[in-house]
């Protein structure tokens, strides 16, 4: 019972530590890469190039002071960014990160992540209520209407997914793109599913939430120190998370370019990583490049554009599938 208990909480840390880590490099790639963009050349004084800034920032964090606003409802004020953490974090226990790495394999793995994805906005809402103070209060609001609306179209997109594999396993979806990815047959929801996944992750071009020029910084405008380094490692796992989703659903998660010598003798979690890549890249780019939306655009492009396209397509995807009889048994 101490061993499989010491063997559980191994491998929970083979995950958690990685992820951190990357967390971690995510930071310093997007000051990187936004310096490109921006020509300018980034942090590049502690450590070769610059790579010890995010252990840096972190450590700085991790000894300031925390601040509690006056008035404030402490418990819950402290609670709200462990939650928002944690939930970032247990989404990854059923990611399949190659053929045989994954820490559980559930048959409804796709709702898990769907359900932990949606749970998010309670430590949003928490930090934003408990803060005793307006501009989080807003920014908790917008949040929570953001997510919930965009959490519709996305699940319109993961059900046409799991139509076409035929299961809610998510090892079986990555098999089930053996021959042929899903984001050959599926382009327009792969494109709708990239583009609601910043909505959801609260990113530039819809970081409503934390929008500088009205709420000082959103929900967590009161935060310092460790709560605060809470927040920003849970958004920035959340968008890995969403990253690592999106290239399990259309991109074949561990599965090859082709399938021929050079690319199929590299190990799957190469793979993976590489796609994962792809996916934090989208995140910084669209970043560095676009300006934000105002608050009835995004409702409008939520409500209005995405649910009738996602809609239409998964009907459109089962009345094909039926047709030809092509629907996995």
């Amino acid at each position: 019972m101490i061993v499989l208990i010491i063997c559980i909480i191994l491998k929970i840390l083979a995950i958690v530590v990685p992820l951190l880590i990357s967390v971690a490099y995510f930071t310093i790639a997007e000051r990187k890469i936004m310096g490109i963009i921006q020509r300018r050349k980034g942090p590049n004084v502690i450590g070769f190039l610059g790579l010890l800034q995010p252990l840096a920032d972190g450590l700085k964090l991790f000894v300031k002071e925390t601040i509690f606003p006056s008035n404030s409802n402490i418990v819950i004020f402290l609670i709200a960014p462990m939650l928002t953490f944690v939930l970032s974090l247990i989404g990854w226990a059923v990611l399949p990160l190659s053929k045989q790495i994954v820490l559980s394999d559930l048959n409804i793995g796709v709702l898990y992540l769907f359900a932990t994805s949606s749970l998010s906005v309670y430590g949003i809402i928490m930090a934003g209520w408990s803060s005793n103070s307006k501009y989080p209060f807003l920014g908790a609001l917008r949040s929570a209407a953001q997510m919930i609306s965009y959490e519709v179209s996305i699940g319109f997109i993961i059900i046409n997914v799991c139509i076409c594999a035929g299961s809610f396993n998510l090892s079986s979806i990555v098999l089930a793109q053996n021959n042929v990815w899903f984001v050959t047959p599926l382009l327009p929801m792969f494109f709708i599913f990239c583009v609601s996944m910043l909505a959801e992750t609260n990113r530039h071009p819809f970081d409503l939430p934390e929008a500088e020029a009205e709420l000082v910084s959103g929900y967590n405008v009161e935060y310092s120190a460790m709560t605060f380094a809470l927040f920003f490692l849970g958004e920035y796992a959340n968008m890995l998370l969403m990253s690592a989703f999106v290239s399990i659903l259309f991109l074949g998660g561990w599965l090859p370019l082709i399938n021929l010598f050079p690319f199929n003798y590299l190990p799957g979690s190469l793979w993976f990583s590489l796609k994962l890549a792809l996916g934090v890249i989208f995140f910084i780019v669209t970043r560095a490049t676009l300006p934000r939306y105002r608050y009835d655009q995004l409702m409008y492009i939520g409500w209005k554009s995405f649910l009738p396209l996602s809609l239409g397509y998964l009907l459109l995807s089962v009345g094909i599938l039926i047709s030809f009889n092509w629907l996995p048994t």
